[in-house]
């Protein structure tokens, strides 16, 4: 039984982020229009229907690479989708049976299991702080600070790591959700065997290699890895207000990472759906100002995480 680490060590946060933000901000950056959400789904699918046409029929590198980052990273983002849907920022009111069916088509085409990301993620939220009790920390982050071991991470090391880490959460949940966990796991499997066989069949390997075998195996770790990188690596273990990365909002990453990138205020308040997370960061900028909290870049982190080679979860001080 896992002991709500956050909650018990961020009472007097959310106080603070009471007095922050007003009740009438709030009501209006909680506010769910699900045609926003479906809207951005629909461009994720035509993306990756269109970048999988273009793979397929196109062989010059410098046309087929870009594609294939943008298929690795369209592939990741449908993580993210299912990260809106698990916390109930698609709709006003609950729908489970649509929840669940938005659910499954979000999570097969990024290769996990709704029901274990969904445990795996909410045990995140409510377990943040934690060496022990969050997974994600636990088991996923690096305890090895060896810049060799971290780049390990952007490449296809990444999914015997990230299913061996969750594997090992897994096996601490009741029999029935590891029985459905194991149900969505083989048809996401099977799904992901049977694109690169069709392609394959179709149009050839090559094909199936550019369409679906890089971007899967070589661009989607580049995109988690990066994401993750922007969460909770940088911080300050002292202050439950400083627990996730302050990252500065930035037009091309809000396209890329479907607004994923703005973790520290999705933890905050975790009902606000993905596109109101740049109104809420410019809410809380006085509160950051007050709170001395430091900006930060994927740049930055990346000089970070390999040039000085910080460890995870402590404050790494980049400040300049």
């Amino acid at each position: 039984m896992k002991g709500h680490f956050y909650s018990a060590h961020a009472v007097g946060l959310r106080a603070d982020l009471g007095r922050a933000v007003s009740r009438d901000q709030m009501r209006a950056l909680h506010k769910k229009d699900a045609w926003r959400h479906f809207l951005i789904a629909g461009r994720q699918f035509a993306i990756l229907g269109l970048a999988t046409w273009g793979l397929i029929h196109y062989t010059n590198p410098l046309i087929w690479i870009p594609l294939a980052f943008v298929q690795g990273f369209t592939i990741f983002n449908f993580t993210v989708l299912l990260h809106e849907v698990l916390h109930h920022t698609v709709f006003e009111k609950r729908h489970p049976r649509v929840e669940r069916a938005l659910a499954l088509a979000y999570a097969i085409p990024s290769g996990i299991a709704a029901s274990q990301f969904t445990r795996w993620h909410l045990d995140h939220h409510a377990e943040l702080g934690s060496d022990i009790d969050d997974p994600k920390r636990h088991y996923l982050s690096p305890k090895r600070v060896a810049r060799w071991y971290k780049l390990l991470y952007a490449t296809p090391a990444l999914f015997p790591i990230y299913f061996r880490a969750a594997a090992k959460e897994t096996a601490t949940y009741p029999e029935d959700l590891r029985r459905t966990i194991a149900w969505e796991r083989k048809v996401s499997v099977a799904f992901h065997l049977a694109v690169p066989a069709l392609i394959w069949w179709a149009f050839g390997f090559s094909a199936a290699w550019r369409a679906d075998l890089f971007p899967v195996f070589f661009v989607f770790p580049i995109a988690f890895t990066l994401n993750r990188l922007g969460q909770h690596y940088d911080i300050d273990p002292t202050d439950p207000a400083k627990w996730g990365t302050l990252m500065r909002g930035n037009w091309f990453w809000d396209f890329a990472y479907i607004y994923s990138n703005y973790h520290l205020e999705h933890h905050y308040f975790p009902g606000v759906p993905c596109y109101r997370l740049p109104a809420l960061q410019d809410a809380l900028k006085p509160f950051y100002a007050e709170r001395r909290m430091h900006w930060m870049n994927y740049s930055k982190l990346i000089y970070g995480w390999i040039v000085l080679n910080k460890t995870p979860h402590t404050d790494w001080d980049l400040v300049g």
